[in-house]
């Protein structure tokens, strides 16, 4: 059982003991935390902060804990129920809210939950707001509000519906193209609210076939809820029986994106990004930001439009960070996650299916043709599971010492670039492990050079 607290939010598994998972004593104290947070940064006794989960099976209970928690606090709380992360991060955005909660732990088992922590921009909160955070957990300074101030729920179911009209008001969401295309659509709703989300922005694109599996949000994942290859063949399976033109996956949360071709074969999760960056740039020119675990082609594609592309450290808020920076247009990370600024900063399964519907519509190919338009490269992503006494830091170093004549970054781990592959080594944000990432222009290629990066860290670990 594990509790993490990250710039990802606070994630853990239910039930046991507090302090060491997610436990109903945990989840006052992240909340009393956040909403003390809150007040100190909005400067008002009653700020407001808006509450949305995903379909799993703890997330009423969450729900219920955190929103009756800020009262206490004296917040006044506008309480989505089920939603999406963006659609959470824009309906802050949209109610000039002073901050969000989305109680989801996006791709994880459904033993695990999270409280995702969001500004009053709609984003997720900064590393040195995440320690501050911790450290108000630490001296448990929190002061209740008297029974005269305490906070109020509101309710509002809306805010979906508000999200959909903002993306078919985007200028590159052709909705008369993609009715003109006739489009059938097949969809893997994972049992979360991908299906209350999805099913309608499909109706008001003008995509009048859908075959929908899994779109009933009772929270029991008939899969691994990780939107990859492995775990789609049920979609795979229904685009070619129902002769689809192209399948759409997404994590619990919908805020990544897996996309299936016609044939059957999946799109690849990193190249997601990569398309609708294609379509992004081939209207307007710009620069392009994803993290440094994603795939070379988003670089490829970018400089092919004569953009800048730009690497930043893994998680969504540093993408974010990078993207202000150089202005990029479009970005995200090679997971599925799409960040369209013109919308809003956060990554967006749904603004990602309207823009790849209107690619479509717009190159008249079939999917499986768009995916062979783009460079080829293959990743292999892999993992070590971190005992205790594990000194990573350490290991790290020793990697970054032994390849220091090949171009090495540390910005996040330990990134080692050669001339046409790479690989990249890093504790991840949401569990005890370490991500080993490695591209090649093979699979085999791939597997092979993260084969040989765990075979040095199993010398250093003897040593």
């Amino acid at each position: 059982m594990t509790l993490i607290k990250s710039i990802s939010g606070f994630r853990g598994t239910i039930g046991g003991e507090p302090g060491t998972n997610l436990t109903p004593v945990d989840i006052v104290n992240f909340a009393s935390a956040f909403a003390l947070f809150i007040k100190e940064k909005s400067k008002k006794e009653n700020p407001i902060i808006v509450v949305g989960r995903d379909a799993r099976l703890s997330g009423e209970m969450l729900e219920g804990i955190v929103n009756n928690t800020l009262v206490a606090m004296g917040v006044n709380v506008v309480s989505l129920g089920l939603s999406t992360t963006p659609t959470v991060e824009m309906a802050v955005i949209n109610l000039t809210a002073d901050g969000g909660i989305i109680l989801t732990a996006s791709h994880n088992p459904k033993q695990w939950n999270a409280l995702k922590l969001v500004n009053a921009k709609g984003e997720f909160i900064s590393a040195k707001e995440d320690k501050s955070l911790l450290q108000l957990i630490e001296k448990q300074a929190f002061n209740y509000a008297p029974i005269d101030k305490i906070g109020k729920i509101i309710t509002d179911n809306t805010q979906i519906d508000k999200h959909i009209e903002k993306i078919l008001a985007l200028k590159l969401v052709d909705v008369d193209a993609i009715r003109k295309a006739n489009f059938k659509v097949a969809l893997d709703g994972v049992n979360s609210t991908g299906g209350i989300s999805i099913l309608p922005l499909l109706k008001a694109l003008g995509v009048n076939e859908v075959a929908d599996i899994y779109c009933e949000p009772t929270g029991i994942f008939p899969h691994n809820p990780e939107p990859l290859p492995e775990h789609l063949s049920d979609l795979s399976d229904l685009v070619l029986r129902e002769k689809a033109d192209v399948g759409f996956a997404v994590d619990p949360d919908v805020d990544r994106l897996a996309i299936i071709s016609e044939n059957g074969i999946p799109f690849g999760e990193e190249y997601t990004l990569v398309a609708i960056a294609d379509y992004i740039l081939s209207h307007k020119s710009g620069n392009t930001v994803s993290n440094l675990s994603s795939t070379r082609a988003l670089q490829s594609i970018t400089q092919m439009h004569e953009g800048s592309y730009s690497a930043s450290a893994v998680g969504e808020v540093n993408v974010v960070k990078l993207m202000k920076k150089t202005k990029a247009i479009i970005g995200g990370e090679g997971n599925g996650g799409v960040i369209y600024p013109e919308l809003h900063y956060g990554r967006d399964a749904l603004v990602g299916i309207a823009l790849f519907l209107s690619f479509m519509a717009k190159r008249k190919q079939k999917v499986s043709m768009i995916r062979s338009s783009f460079p080829d490269y293959f990743i292999s992503k892999n993992k070590i599971n971190l005992d205790d006494d594990m000194d990573v830091d350490s290991f790290l170093s020793k990697i970054a010492e032994k390849y220091k004549n090949e171009r090495v970054s540390t910005v996040d781990g330990v990134k080692i670039d050669f001339a046409s592959e790479w690989v990249h080594l890093r504790k991840s944000n949401t569990e005890a492990i370490i991500r080993i990432y490695a591209e090649s222009d093979s699979l085999y290629k791939a597997e092979h050079l993260a084969d040989k990066i765990k075979l040095d860290i199993g010398e250093f670990l003897k040593a």
